[in-house]
């Protein structure tokens, strides 16, 4: 079946993610691969796809234009497409969720799909068509697949009924679990924005994604209580994210505890490092991403099922880690 196309624009990227893509040296590929690979509406196997999953990915800009990233639970169904052009999720941020008061209609939306058991990813952004007390309606404008690399293989179990949701504390920098969390994990969601400058006229105008980044246990690396950096390794080089932070520096992350089912949130300032020795250092970065850190939210508990490790991304195999090979300056 002949999938539907974005509508004509000068580019299906903008200034920032031309910008990186040319960095790289992609930029001729992917502007001829960009108009078939991102769509302006869902194709019926995206749709789906949706439909079958326990949780999403959502990223959303603060009032202070913080990106802020966050995962929206519920039983299979919970997300579904009534038509090409909108996803409905049947979920809302709850109580303590920095995204909870900013999933407003008429707002910019990232939706990050990804099935643990299978490594299955697809992102969605688009426009909050509708709010409700049931959740949110999506009007679709961009609909692309990623592929699986660097997603850990987890089998998802429902947690305990008797385990509490709180929000343990939040502030300005990273407390000592947090920096223990951070240095632990293997997967995290980063969120960032962009908004065009006037007289732009390639690519949308605005648009809000979130996206998986995941590493050996370590690829996070805490540099004080408000510093952490990442690497980046290689993808399918849209520079959805990258682009972004070239324009507008600023990310939102959330990183899972899959044994507890707390969730870590953090926001702030955010800078690309494209070479240097750090980059060096670390075994398949092509660049790295260090976010200054201006605000933290930390939940206990938040999630209501439990993830068991199966396997770890065998695109893993080629990468360092912080331990190997970087001792700082």
């Amino acid at each position: 079946m002949e999938l539907p196309e974005r509508p004509d624009r000068d580019s299906p990227f903008h200034a920032g993610e031309l910008a990186a893509q040319e960095r790289a040296g992609v930029r001729e590929r992917m502007d001829a691969a960009g108009w078939r690979m991102i769509r302006a509406e869902m194709p019926e196997q995206h749709r789906t796809f949706f439909g079958q999953l326990p949780f999403l990915v959502a990223g959303a800009v603060d009032d202070s234009g913080l990106p802020w990233a966050t995962l929206l639970t519920g039983e299979p169904g919970f997300a579904y497409s009534p038509d090409p052009g909108h996803l409905r999720v049947d979920a809302l941020p709850t109580a303590g969720d920095p995204l909870q008061p900013w999933l407003k209609e008429g707002r910019r939306i990232g939706l990050l799909g990804i099935e643990l058991p299978t490594r299955r990813r697809n992102r969605m952004n688009g426009t909050i068509a509708m709010r409700d007390d049931g959740g949110i309606t999506v009007a679709v404008e961009q609909s692309f697949g990623n592929c699986p690399r660097y997603i850990q293989l987890r089998q998802l179990d429902h947690a305990r009924s008797s385990e509490p949701s709180a929000v343990a504390w939040q502030g300005s920098e990273l407390d000592t679990a947090a920096m223990a969390l951070l240095r632990s994990a293997d997967t995290l969601f980063v969120a960032s924005h962009y908004k065009a400058k006037q007289g732009e006229v390639s690519g949308d105008g605005e648009g809000v994604d979130v996206s998986h980044r995941g590493g050996k246990p370590g690829f996070i690396r805490v540099d004080d209580a408000r510093t952490l950096t990442f690497p980046d390794f290689s993808g399918n080089n849209l520079f959805n994210t990258i682009g972004n932070l070239l324009v507008n520096a600023r990310a939102g992350i959330v990183v899972p505890d899959f044994c507890n089912g707390s969730l870590l949130h953090l926001s702030g300032e955010a800078e690309v490092i494209w070479d240097g020795a750090e980059v060096r250092a670390f075994a398949g970065a092509e660049r790295l991403v260090r976010v200054h850190v201006a605000s933290v939210v930390c939940r206990e508990h938040a999630l209501p099922w439990r993830g068991q490790l199966h396997e770890y991304s065998p695109w893993l195999a080629d990468t360092g880690s912080w331990a190997e090979g970087w001792r700082g300056a």
